[in-house]
């Protein structure tokens, strides 16, 4: 009898152990700072700089860095529409993905910028062309919060998600109204959840941006996040 307890014990050890992992989603973590490209009047700054246009400072950023077109949060103001940051972000499988941007806008002036990511989108210059389809009206707020990236129709604002092959693809952020600030980027294709999961890059995941390294896969212990893009670096 007892042995036949024992087999029984290592019989149940056995299949928990060959019990196949449950596949963990893609997460792509990145800082702002670090884009590919960051074309002016779009720039790198810190929370004095803001101060200094006269809003609210903001609370510290991941790393003590951000981006933004720096103005006062007036409407029409003289860097709406000019510049843009850009992130060269390998899809290490296909499926569908939504983008989160970690954020803060001052008022009802300072709360959008134009996305595209391509080559799920057109090849097309939204502060040129003004499609909506391209617009992000981002979620208010004088401290940093996590806002998902929306589709700020004139009919509604809807989320966004893009349906990707695996492979090499390009996220622009472009300016479209003054003082709207990002600081992180949350990429995913577990859609459902991403609003709960997104996250500032841990140490190894900036050291890979720096780096330009490529996809680093979550293993069955979750002790690597995934980081995919290939970032110069600014530190």
């Amino acid at each position: 009898m007892k042995y036949m307890y024992l087999l029984a014990l290592l019989l149940i050890i056995s299949v928990c152990f060959c019990r196949a992992t449950p596949a963990k989603g893609v997460e792509i973590v990145l800082e702002a700072e670090l884009a590919n490209r960051i074309v002016a009047p779009m720039v790198i700054a810190v929370p004095a700089d803001a101060k200094a246009q006269g809003g609210p400072e903001p609370d510290e950023p991941s790393r003590g860095k951000f981006i933004w077109a720096p103005d006062k949060p007036l409407q029409g103001g003289a860097n709406g529409d000019r510049g843009y940051a850009e992130f060269i972000i390998d899809i290490p499988s296909s499926g569908k993905y939504a983008v989160w941007g970690r954020v803060i806008a001052w008022d009802g002036n300072s709360d959008s910028f134009w996305v595209t990511w391509k080559p799920s989108d057109p090849d097309e210059n939204p502060q040129v062309t003004k499609n909506v389809q391209f617009r992000w009206g981002v979620a208010g707020g004088n401290t940093w919060h996590w806002d998902r990236i929306n589709h700020w129709l004139d009919g509604g604002t809807f989320e966004r998600e893009w349906k990707f092959e695996k492979g090499e693809s390009v996220l622009a952020i472009w300016t479209r109204e003054d003082a709207a600030m990002l600081d992180c980027i949350y990429i995913t294709d577990e859609i459902a959840a991403g609003g709960n999961m997104a996250r500032e890059p841990t140490d190894d995941e900036v050291k890979a941006q720096i780096m330009g390294g490529k996809a680093k896969s979550v293993d069955g212990n979750d002790k690597l996040s995934a980081t995919w893009g290939r970032i110069k670096g600014n530190y």
